[in-house]
């Protein structure tokens, strides 16, 4: 596993994500839905949600990549299922669809703490490798 995909940006800790699991297979996170992450309707901001997982697809494809090889986001798709009010906690585990050389495919599934499906999201990263600098 790439050691760099353990750090994780400031951008984390400012959401207030925490990993809880770290492999090549599956990176696990939870994050506190507080106020000042709340939309106008009083729940969990779709934009930090989309954050939250966007995070996990970037760590899980650190965690895959040959040495000296970093990676960017290419596209991204959320499905929305259900809110996330403020107080509870979202629960997020991103699996892969596709490891490839050039490109990998994750998929983040978001829950509450009553275990209901909150949204899916699958975002592909792009693999730039060290000798196409």
């Amino acid at each position: 596993m790439n050691l760099d995909s353990t750090l994780q940006p400031p951008f984390a800790d400012f959401m207030g994500m925490k990993i809880t699991h770290l492999s090549r297979d599956k990176v696990v996170a939870e994050m506190l839905v507080r106020g000042e992450l709340e939309n106008r309707m009083g729940v969990l901001h779709g934009g930090a949600l989309m954050a939250l997982a966007d995070n996990l697809g970037g760590t899980a494809t650190m965690a895959n990549l040959p040495d000296g090889a970093r990676t960017a986001t290419i596209e991204s798709k959320t499905n929305f299922f259900s809110p996330i009010p403020i107080g509870d906690t979202a629960y997020a585990e991103c699996t892969p669809l596709h490891r490839g050389r050039s490109t990998m495919v994750w998929q983040t599934r978001i829950t509450r703490n009553d275990g209901k499906l909150c949204a899916i999201v699958t975002q592909t990263q792009i693999v730039i490798r060290a000798e196409e600098d």
